[in-house]
């Protein structure tokens, strides 16, 4: 199995106070004061304090139309990424040369050639250098592109492969949706990308083994979650249901994928949830039987940035490797998130012994 040799979080450098996020928003989605209203205790109770945007707050206000918000997204994203495969690459003693495989993925913006192929060049990496660009994925893509590329190194032990996932996901305001779920995804989502660099089992690099992964799609939930892509961009697609799929599937998944590793819920030292907003959260820790602590760190990234999309979860892995004292040797981790489908995608780890 492959390990995970460095984790980078990165954020745009603007960042802002939740409430002001909420004062500035408002009035450009508010179509009466009931919505205004509305908008106002929704992100209210969000759980989140401070969230990241790519632009300057007010930049949204006259922001132009689709092409103009992609352009943004492909500039401000290829930055991001830059500098988060750059430090990720230098935490684990390694350079761009030495990358074998990447994969790419973002469900807030779209390129051709895709950003991962924009930092070839840029950064110095290998033009033999394999890539996997992926979109549609969405919030599951962190956990999912962690297992994809353990897939890949599993055969190629020699090797190092990189995992990079960036969301701006203030691009895709949508100034004419008086949708509740566009009220929520617009107090939510934040703007954020990782980096992670992996490395086959035949290398010397240290760091948290991947043990077993398990990918699942839940019957009749096409709905769930989702983007409807119109002549404006992405409108959310974001409803109640997300709940009550994760209370109806995963303490199945969970213990199932556990039991087939000689595991048991208890047996996991570690939660490292996707902080997909407070009801989301509270639904993990319900259906698993976990306390608040337990996902603690999924809570403190929820209020210190937002939901990250497919970032977020490696934002929580991130904070696991950097934790003081460090995880025991020999103790287990479980990474996990959902995404549109609903699918979902669970990676168990083990800190070295």
């Amino acid at each position: 199995m492959s390990r995970i040799a460095a984790v980078a979080p990165v954020v745009p450098e603007y960042s802002y106070s939740q409430a002001e996020i909420t004062a500035e928003l408002a009035p450009l989605l508010a179509g009466s004061p009931s919505h205004h209203a509305v908008i106002e205790r929704m992100h209210g109770a969000s759980g989140i304090q401070r969230r990241h945007t790519a632009l300057p707050i007010e930049r949204y206000r006259d922001l132009g139309g689709f092409r103009d918000s992609n352009n943004e997204f492909i500039r401000v994203a290829t930055d991001l990424l830059d500098r988060a495969l750059t430090t990720a690459l230098a935490d684990a003693g390694l350079t761009p040369r030495d990358v074998d495989y990447v994969m790419f993925t973002s469900v807030t913006g779209i390129s051709a050639p895709s950003v991962d192929a924009l930092l070839i060049p840029r950064l110095g990496l290998r033009p033999d250098v394999k890539r996997v660009p992926s979109f549609g994925l969405g919030c599951v893509a962190g956990a999912a592109g962690l297992a994809r590329v353990n897939d890949y190194l599993v055969g190629h032990p020699n090797e190092v492969g990189v995992l990079l996932s960036v969301e701006l996901c203030s691009l895709t305001l949508q100034r004419d949706d008086q949708t509740m779920a566009n009220f929520v995804a617009t107090g939510l989502f934040g703007d954020g990308a990782a980096a992670v660099v992996m490395v086959g089992e035949n290398r010397n690099e240290p760091g948290p083994r991947i043990v077993d992964t398990r990918s699942t799609f839940v019957a009749d939930s096409l709905d769930v979650i989702g983007w409807n892509v119109g002549g404006t961009g992405f409108e959310i697609v974001l409803t109640a249901k997300v709940a009550d799929v994760i209370q109806n599937s995963f303490p199945t998944e969970v213990s199932e994928f556990l039991g087939r590793n000689q595991l048991t819920i208890a047996d996991v030292d570690t939660w490292l949830a996707h902080p997909g907003g407070p009801r989301v959260l509270e639904a993990f820790e319900s259906s698993l039987g976990l306390e608040r602590s337990d996902l603690q760190s999924s809570w403190d990234c929820l209020a210190r940035v937002g939901n990250l999309s497919s970032a977020a979860v490696l934002h929580v892995l991130a904070d696991a490797l950097n934790a003081d004292p460090a995880p025991a040797p020999g103790s287990h981790a479980l990474a996990f998130a959902l995404g549109p489908g609903v699918s979902a995608e669970f990676v168990l780890l083990e800190w070295p012994k």
